[in-house]
């Protein structure tokens, strides 16, 4: 896990010096695979996008894994999205539908586990399992095919603790852990990802109609707002984001250990 700090971040990407960090970035994923290839999730949206085009900058074998539930990405038009950039762009691709894996791990609702005391936070711990199920099979196929698994989460995300523990949060290397979403929309024209990929609504796609700024309760501009200048002009949000920074440490800390 990367444990993080807003003072931590010492550069910005603007449209000036876009092609200079898209340059940086790809020669440290290179540097970072050993040459071998990497395995991405791919979702549809700017930051899985991103991090593709990057792996392809850097001249590294890289392998897009789709992953729907069901429906859901062709509902949504991320199946559409993702075939956009893997035509554009010549991406080597496989889908695999997770519905059934999910499925078979979710804890029935009539279980005498899921009493009245956990109905709230059932489905929140059902749609979990996705992110999870999704990194599984990543992993495997990294395993099989003598790949890494490469990170897509950005730092807006990160500092709210907008991920998966052990599911989207987990990877051998993340090389946009420390872009903003803002950062990564620019990396993101600059590398030519198709409009509709820059331009929909992020989504983690938990659940039908889910948007990550209705879940957070903030836009991803106020957050960015924050890293950067430390406040996001709202304290309202201010305080929702450092309530957010403290719930989420345990998804940044290392696993506690009895040494003695």
């Amino acid at each position: 896990m990367i444990c993080l700090k807003t003072s931590m971040k010492t550069f910005f990407i603007d449209e000036q010096n876009a092609g200079e960090y898209a340059e940086k970035i790809a020669a440290w994923i290179k540097k970072m695979t050993h040459s071998k290839g990497v395995v991405l999730g791919m979702s549809g949206g700017i930051d899985c996008s991103v991090v593709a085009r990057l792996c392809q900058l850097a001249g590294v074998d890289v392998h897009l894994v789709l992953m729907p539930y069901g429906d859901d990405m062709k509902n949504t038009k991320s199946s559409d999205h993702s075939l956009e950039l893997i035509d554009k762009f010549n991406f080597q691709y496989h889908i695999f539908d997770i519905k059934a894996a999910v499925d078979a791990l979710s804890i029935p609702t009539d279980s005498p586990f899921c009493s009245e005391n956990c109905t709230a936070n059932f489905e929140i711990s059902r749609a979990n399992i996705r992110p999870r199920a999704r990194m599984t099979y990543l992993y495997q196929f990294a395993q099989l095919t003598g790949r890494f698994v490469i990170g897509t989460g950005n730092l807006s995300e990160r500092t709210v603790g907008y991920f998966t523990k052990w599911g989207d949060g987990a990877s051998d290397l993340n090389p946009i852990a420390m872009l903003t979403k803002q950062e990564v929309r620019t990396l993101a024209r600059y590398l030519a990802v198709p409009d509709c990929i820059i331009d929909k609504k992020p989504s983690a796609g938990l659940w039908d109609g889910q948007t990550d700024e209705d879940e957070l309760g903030m836009t991803y501009k106020q957050i960015d707002a924050y890293i950067i200048s430390g406040a996001s002009e709202d304290t309202v949000t201010d305080r929702k984001i450092e309530n957010l920074k403290t719930k989420s440490a345990h998804k940044h800390a290392q696993i506690p250990v009895f040494n003695g």
